[in-house]
């Protein structure tokens, strides 16, 4: 039994007549017939009487009809539902990143979900890249942020940019780094507030340095990145994040920046998801917010500095 053959029953039942009802449905008087036979069949009793004026339900044509216009009406209710959740995405959807990257995308995120799909419950979780991948492999969250995402059959991954990692410092600058850009061979002179490994910032920074033969000078470890920046500011040392989450106390001249050269230290930024799950259009809306968020902020000198000035001053 198919739909197409209820929505003929019925509309036979309205016309009175199959020549009417297959004007109306645009289809061959013979197919109507053919259908209605087969579904008589399967059905094993007759639903019309055939009078010289059209045709008239049987007792079981009228009590099938009750149940057919049921089934049509249910079909339509969730056509209708999908359609309108294609259309605007809703129900509850969780993204993870760094604390790195929160502080810089997490307000402009949800400031603009909240404006665009008002029907979406949006959860946001901060940790290192190890845990935001670990909570998107175990179903925790279903839009993951992070950082060197390997390359594997369970995550579909998009790049978002490559992150260059600057030098902060102290505004008084107490190492006296100077001006201008700082080769890399100098960060084992200087000392470094870092993470404990296995964070992924210090994995990266030991493994960076080891390929010019040296070893960073961590006088610090500490594995919160306010904290570290609290300490930063005042004068204890020096550490090695992103430009992003630092600008507004870089603009402030309460700690400096220096790029790092000879060789640069880089990092990928990706926007990941679970191929284990099926995505809902409510992380497909979020997935493209930050998408975009993302590309205004480089736009707008946020993420990535205007090099003009950059370690010249406080």
């Amino acid at each position: 039994m198919e739909l197409k053959q209820l929505e003929y029953f019925v509309a036979i039942a309205e016309a009175g007549t199959f020549s009417r009802a297959a004007q109306r449905l645009s289809v061959g008087q013979p197919v109507l017939s053919r259908q209605i036979q087969a579904l008589e069949d399967e059905l094993g009793t007759k639903l019309y009487h055939r009078t010289g004026r059209g045709i008239l339900l049987t007792e079981a044509g009228r009590l099938f009809e009750q149940h057919a216009r049921g089934v049509l009406e249910t079909a339509a209710s969730a056509k209708s539902a999908i359609h309108a959740l294609d259309a605007t995405p809703a129900g509850r959807v969780v993204i993870g990143m760094p604390p790195s990257v929160g502080a810089v995308l997490t307000t402009a995120l949800v400031q603009q979900m909240h404006t665009e799909f008002p029907k979406v419950s949006l959860g946001v979780i901060e940790g290192f890249s190890g845990h935001v991948l670990e909570w998107l492999t175990m179903g925790r969250i279903d839009v993951a942020v992070l950082y060197n995402a390997p390359s594997v059959h369970t995550l579909a991954t998009d790049p978002l940019l490559t992150d260059e990692l600057f030098l902060l410092g102290p505004a008084s600058d107490p190492a006296h780094v100077g001006a201008g850009p700082l080769a890399a061979a100098r960060l084992a002179r200087l000392p470094l507030i870092l993470p404990s490994r296995p964070h992924g910032l210090r994995v990266l920074v030991d493994d960076f340095l080891a390929t010019i033969g040296i070893a960073p000078n961590v006088g610090v470890e500490i594995d919160a990145m306010y904290s570290t920046l609290s300490l930063v500011e005042a004068g204890i040392g020096y550490t090695i994040l992103s430009y992003s989450c630092v600008h507004h106390l870089i603009a402030a001249g309460r700690i400096r920046a220096w790029p790092i050269v000879e060789p640069t230290m880089t990092r990928t930024l990706v926007i990941a998801t679970s191929t284990q799950r099926p995505m809902t259009n409510a992380a497909r809306a979020l997935t493209r917010i930050v998408t975009s968020q993302v590309q205004a902020l480089v736009a707008d000198g946020r993420w990535m500095p205007r090099r003009e000035g950059l370690g010249a001053g406080g």
